[in-house]
């Protein structure tokens, strides 16, 4: 039998843009339908950084335990649960759980649902060395991943797996990912490659660029050198007809990605918009494209179950790697300050024994 401390320590903050505080709290209690999972690593994502600050309409409980990509062993099991063991390896993700009943989560649409809870933003999340979450929705590790390479897949991973399908591009396509040099970026490029698609990256900066072409990026064009001239330079590099990619995968937390996005996209396009920026921001977009051009403007959350499973066996048969660097826990802080200051190519990994 596994030994389970009463005592652990966490990243927690009070109030939003308050201190976060590494500190000992108890280890929490589980349901009947939940497991407890030693997180042994966890990613950091820069929806963690918006729930930290409160900016985002649905607001975070408080106190609060952050953290939504944290890969781990089961050391415990409710009553309930039938299809986990404990030394299992497991994932902790942004849906914690859903009620399993409603039209979306009968019909494979489960992260829509209206109860749905989320992983760092309304249940403690990954930033804490153990974690409750519902058995149902756990993501399934296989035990020969390395767990720190893992968890970024489990947010970055699934949600841009996600919106590639979204975007209903076919192998042989183009898709231009905006934000190619970012977290979730830099598994886009990987996820595109191994779906048989052709890759546009749009960021800024020599090291993006280089990282970018090192995952399997077509072309790399830098936003800030083409200022105004972005959508005509896309469009040279989309292809032999020069119409423009099939498909468009927003990452960019702002809004000018999108209206240049409409103003380079070919006829019948799908602009997939997955980034979410702080505050009131709008879509805005020119009409005429809009309406003359067939565009398909569309959202993408993350993703289902069966997305999980499949951008998980994506990783685990080698075509996806993710680049992150590890810190210990305790440094969250200092990863948060580099994120708010674009500073980070990639993904953090935070080590839960530090």
């Amino acid at each position: 039998m596994t030994q389970v401390p009463k005592k652990q320590m966490a990243q927690v903050f009070d109030r939003h843009g308050g201190p976060i505080q590494f500190r000992e709290i108890d280890v929490p209690r589980i349901a009947s339908d939940e497991v407890l999972v030693n997180i042994r690593y966890t990613g950091v994502c820069h929806t963690d950084l918006h729930a930290w600050k409160g900016d985002w309409p649905p607001k975070a409980k408080l106190p609060l335990v952050g953290g939504h990509e944290g890969a781990g062993v089961v050391v415990a099991v409710g009553d309930q649960v039938k299809d986990i063991t404990i030394g299992d390896h497991v994932g902790v993700k942004w849906i914690n759980g859903t009620c399993l009943s409603c039209t979306y989560c009968t019909t494979g649409d489960e992260p829509l649902c209206q109860k749905a809870t989320m992983s760092g933003l309304t249940v403690d999340g990954s930033f804490q060395q153990y974690c409750a979450a519902k058995a149902a929705h756990v993501a399934r590790i296989p035990k020969e991943i390395p767990l720190d390479a893992i968890s970024p897949i489990l947010c970055a991973g699934i949600t841009v797996y996600k919106g590639l399908k979204e975007t209903r591009a076919r192998p042989g396509e183009t898709v231009a990912i905006v934000g190619a040099g970012g977290g979730l970026g830099s598994l886009a490029l990987q996820y595109a490659r191994a779906m048989g698609l052709r890759s546009i990256a749009i960021d800024t900066g020599e090291k993006k660029r280089d990282m970018c072409k090192a995952l399997g990026a077509g072309a790399f064009l830098d936003f800030v050198a083409a200022g105004d001239d972005l959508p005509n330079l896309v469009r040279e590099a989309s292809g032999g007809d020069k119409l423009g990619p099939h498909a468009v995968l927003l990452l960019s937390p702002y809004e000018k990605p999108l209206q240049h996005a409409v103003e380079y996209m070919r006829p019948r396009g799908v602009v997939c918009s997955i980034g979410l920026p702080g505050g009131n921001a709008h879509v805005r977009a020119l009409n005429w494209d809009l309406v003359v051009k067939m565009i398909d403007i569309k959202g993408s959350y993350v993703g289902t179950r069966a997305d999980t499973a499949e951008a998980i066996d994506f990783f685990a048969r080698g075509l996806i790697k993710a680049p992150f660097k590890t810190v210990g826990l305790s440094e969250l802080p200092k990863v948060f300050e580099a994120m708010e200051k674009g500073q980070i190519a990639g993904r953090y990994v935070l080590d839960t024994s530090k």
